[in-house]
């Protein structure tokens, strides 16, 4: 049994996510609690079972959200919750088997030990992963470098992520997006911008056929509408806080430099 931890939990946002779910989430258990998964509105069967699930590990916690409102505003409640209960970092991951429950104890470590930094996945893709979806992030990624004068961050899509709460908490109440698909991306970008710095750690992504459980909620005209006008308003504020992140990025080069001649 893992030791339970006061300050770090696991969060998984789950919608209609099919049989993989269970697996998912015992895995997540077998290397970390407390785990919490944030039910947002699923039609699918999985509740009744992740609810039994829970009443037999009094270390497994399920929020159930009667309507589907959208990952972001999904992790937002879990957080706000954690966030009352004293907990300051959580680890989010996807509810469809396709991340890595072996790297949680690696990502928990560095995050405790650098507790004012965001821990990045770095997916590694392989031949599972669709092309187009590659293709696709590697746009996403190369935009939310240039929102953040290349701050740091390898992968803005990638789930598999371990966020200060505090900070993400008081970025997303300050204004009304990041609540849907385009959650991810958004945040971290937002976090720079706040000052909260990106350490990015490899983790192995995989992608499940249909015949093997996986289940995809993407639409590729929907979301790729909706990832473009979400950069169009980052790529807005990245101008309007450009001074602001020179000056930043300046005083962190002098300080390393001091640092380097003590």
């Amino acid at each position: 049994m893992t030791t339970a931890s006061t300050t770090h939990i696991v969060l998984i946002p789950s919608y209609n996510p099919g049989i993989k779910v269970f697996e998912t989430v015992r895995a997540a258990r077998q290397y970390w609690n407390p785990v919490w998964v944030v039910i947002d509105g699923s039609t699918d069967g999985s509740v009744d079972g992740l609810k039994a699930m829970a009443e037999e590990d009094p270390s497994l916690r399920i929020i159930h959200l009667e309507q589907n409102k959208g990952k972001g505003s999904a992790v937002l409640h879990g957080f706000e919750i954690a966030q009352a209960e004293g907990y300051t970092h959580a680890l989010t991951m996807d509810s469809d088997g396709q991340h890595p429950p072996d790297l949680i104890p690696a990502f928990m470590a560095k995050s405790i030990s650098q507790p004012q930094a965001m821990i990045l996945g770095m997916p590694l893709f392989d031949a599972s992963a669709p092309m187009i979806r590659v293709k696709g992030r590697q746009l996403s990624n190369w935009w939310a470098n240039v929102e953040t004068l290349w701050a740091g961050i390898g992968d803005s899509l990638f789930g598999f992520r371990i966020y200060p709460i505090a900070p993400l908490c008081e970025v997303m109440h300050k204004q009304r997006w990041m609540r849907h698909f385009d959650f991810d991306p958004e945040a971290v970008v937002r976090l720079c911008w706040h000052g909260v710095k990106p350490i990015n750690i490899s983790a192995p992504v995989l992608y499940f056929r249909a015949d093997e459980g996986g289940v995809s909620h993407f639409r590729y005209l929907r979301d790729n509408i909706l990832l473009t006008w979400m950069h169009s308003r980052l790529l807005l504020g990245f101008l309007m806080r450009l001074p602001l992140l020179v000056i930043r990025r300046l005083q962190a080069r002098s300080s390393a430099q001091a640092e380097r001649l003590t």
